[in-house]
């Protein structure tokens, strides 16, 4: 039987099951070189709309989930201060007026001060279009802080021509320039740092993800009742 991701209580939790936890799946998509890179901003301009190449940090992680691609939008719905697969007590995320479209992240949940960045909702694409593999997302400019960008949660069919099993295929695309900066600033050595600890942290969200969607839709085909986690 499948299980639930285990909630994280305070502070040390998340830095437990976020960043010291090495996931059972890496779900980072290596980019080795700029004809890639420029292959998969080509992907994501297509697909969404977004100028990738104008950011100096382009950021792809992906996960595939066996169950339908309509269940893991749905999921992504839901994300809010109390979902179990995000460290809400060091980035604590607020719903303004318990809308998605707007969203602000707190550093450990101190809403007095300054968000570390604020998502504004850009496009929520809720119906698949006539040739884009079933495809569903929800895309957010990304300011007032760090990162400066765009961030993209994207949930398509598999693709079996790409080696994909899994119904459901899930990418966190992150694209930004720290502080808005394009350029002409030396900034490797945060960038190193800030990917490090964000690989680690969004690996382990989308396996959670996962685990989280498996076990929910296993108990709706067993008739149980699909409490919230």
């Amino acid at each position: 039987m499948k299980a639930p991701p285990e909630r994280s209580r305070n502070i040390f939790t998340d830095i437990k099951y976020f960043i010291l936890h090495k996931p059972s799946i890496n779900t980072l998509i290596e980019l080795s070189g700029e004809a890639e890179r420029e292959d998969y901003s080509h992907r994501i301009g297509q697909r969404t709309g977004i100028d990738a190449t104008k950011y100096t940090v382009l950021n792809i992680h992906r996960i595939g989930i066996e169950t339908p691609v309509r269940y893991v939008f749905e999921e992504l719905l839901h994300w809010d201060g109390d979902s179990t697969c995000w460290p809400n007590h060091i980035a604590s995320v607020d719903r303004l007026d318990g809308q998605l479209e707007k969203i602000k992240i707190y550093l450990l949940g101190f809403k007095k001060f300054k968000p570390l960045f604020s998502l504004d909702a850009k496009k929520f694409q809720h119906i698949p279009g006539i040739s884009d593999d079933n495809a569903r997302y929800l895309l957010f400019d990304s300011h007032g802080g760090y990162p400066i960008g765009f961030f993209a949660m994207y949930v398509r069919s598999a693709i079996p021509e790409q080696k994909e099993t899994e119904q459901a295929q899930l990418f966190f695309s992150v694209g930004f320039d720290f502080y808005g900066k394009v350029g002409g600033i030396d900034v490797s050595i945060i960038n190193k740092i800030w990917e490090k600890i964000h690989n680690r942290v969004t690996a382990n969200v989308l396996n959670r993800l996962k685990q989280l969607c498996e076990w929910r839709f296993q108990r709706l085909q067993d008739g149980q009742y699909n409490e919230k986690q």
